[in-house]
């Protein structure tokens, strides 16, 4: 009995990445939003080079693990805006959580 093949991924296929610009420095990424607290998202070279937050960390060389980068805030903001807005789809159909006393 041999290794059984590895299941294909297929989460694409009902919520394919979309383009989503960032409203600070204009990178555009692909995005998938699975969920209002989980999201993907895929940097081109280009958005890498755009992104202002990416200049101000180390330079590759000085940090731990060179292809590290955990993402900018403004970019994270443009991603939910646009979700809010309706341009990015979100696969979960729950809606935004909201606290009402104004406490995060």
């Amino acid at each position: 009995m041999g290794t059984p093949a590895p299941r294909p991924d297929v989460r694409l296929d009902d919520g394919p990445m979309q383009s989503v610009t960032c409203t600070a420095c204009a990178a555009q990424v692909l995005a998938r939003k699975s969920s209002w607290d989980q999201t993907s998202v895929q940097w081109t070279e280009q958005a890498l080079a755009a992104c202002n937050e990416r200049r101000q960390t180390l330079p590759p060389q000085e940090r731990p693990n060179r292809n590290a980068f955990l993402g900018c805030s403004a970019l994270k903001e443009s991603i939910r805006e646009a979700a809010v807005r309706g341009s990015l789809e979100i696969q979960d159909q729950d809606p935004l959580k909201t606290n009402p006393e104004g406490h995060q």
